[in-house]
């Protein structure tokens, strides 16, 4: 019988994130799948309690945690002690966990001392032949595998966004300590701040209902022969904080400012989706100024509702790769779509 571990960490405020009931829907799934498997859920974090509160319901047959002030912050050295502990007390053959920057940089490590495998950007949980089984996607999203390992423990990282995350009513959780203590070397990392955006300058937003893709065009010479980037910078900020919408580039607007080319300023290789970038999950996605070229399409696999705007009607957008294309110039476009949503 398998035991299906779900590791999680608690946020600052004692709470999950969106990533972790993600995660624990998936485990829950791959627990019916097997039939007669057996969930546990772990938690670290300086306080647990609540958090496991939260989750309840779950149907876990335990909840352990690992809580304290030295397990607040990320940092590899505790990270990794608090869910070899968890991982021992609750003797997992299975390990489940957010594929978050904090649980990743601690994956391999753990399945190393553990003397187990580990798999991360798992895609989809299932049972095949009574085995848990994953799906992952290689080469940039054109292939997808299916993969089981005989060995175990099993560590296994999954995507955040490809599963619903589980919902239920609060309870109380019996909630089992498990006692960690660091050394002095583990301790030597620490967080003295955080530094982040401001809500407006903030361009990548993984929730958001819609990505607006500024392709290279946006930099190009306009109708008068001159370049407009002051205002295609202007025209993009506000529809992101009018919007709420999240900011992607292709490949060849971000590698601008290595070719000594102006760029929109605000725009990095973090913000490039695509055949080299990342996959975005939003609902709907509207590309501007970009040809809808292969490696760029590629990117868009998992978006639901494809628009486009580029003044070439023979683009690549309209080729079957968008499910509407406006042929029309993407600032005039997103000039009235700005005056619209200004007045909602």
């Amino acid at each position: 019988m398998e035991t299906i571990l779900f590791l999680a960490h608690v946020e600052s405020a004692g709470t999950l994130s969106k990533a972790a009931f993600e995660g624990l829907n998936a485990a829950k799934s791959l627990v019916t799948a097997l039939g007669d498997a057996k969930l546990v859920a772990g938690l670290v974090g300086e306080t647990v309690a609540t958090a496991a509160d939260a989750i309840a319901g779950c149907g876990a047959a335990r909840f352990l945690g690992v809580a304290g002030p030295d397990f607040a912050q990320p940092r590899y050295a505790s990270d990794l002690a608090a869910a070899e502990a968890l991982a021992r007390a609750a003797q997992a053959t299975v390990i489940l966990v957010p594929a978050t920057s904090r649980w990743g940089r601690v994956a391999a490590g753990l399945a190393c001392r553990l003397g187990g495998r580990a798999d991360t950007h798992a895609t989809c949980l299932a049972a095949v032949n009574g085995a848990p089984s994953i799906t992952r996607w290689y080469y940039r999203q054109r292939m997808e595998a299916t993969q089981q390992r005989p060995q175990r423990p099993w560590i296994i990282t999954m995507e955040p966004g490809v599963q619903a995350p589980w919902s239920g009513s609060p309870a109380h959780a019996a909630l089992e300590t498990v006692s960690v203590t660091l050394p002095a070397e583990a301790r030597r990392t620490t967080v003295t701040g955080v530094q982040s955006p401001s809500a407006n300058a903030q361009t990548i937003r993984p929730d958001a209902k819609v990505l607006l893709v500024a392709g290279a065009g946006w930099t190009k010479k306009q109708a008068d022969g001159q370049p407009h980037l002051p205002e295609a910078e202007h025209l993009i900020l506000n529809f992101l904080q009018l919007a709420k919408a999240s900011l992607g580039g292709t490949k060849s607007v971000v590698d601008l400012g290595g070719e000594g080319q102006p760029i929109l300023s605000f725009l990095t290789h973090l913000n490039q989706v695509g055949q080299t970038g990342s996959t975005p999950r939003h609902p709907k996605g509207l590309a501007t100024c970009c040809h809808g070229e292969e490696p760029h399409v590629v990117g868009w696999r998992f978006i639901n509702e494809r628009r486009a705007v580029n003044l070439d009607p023979n683009c690549g957008w309209a080729r079957g790769k968008a499910d509407v294309l406006y042929v029309a110039d993407a600032f005039a476009v997103m000039r009235a779509v700005n005056e619209m949503l200004a007045t909602q």
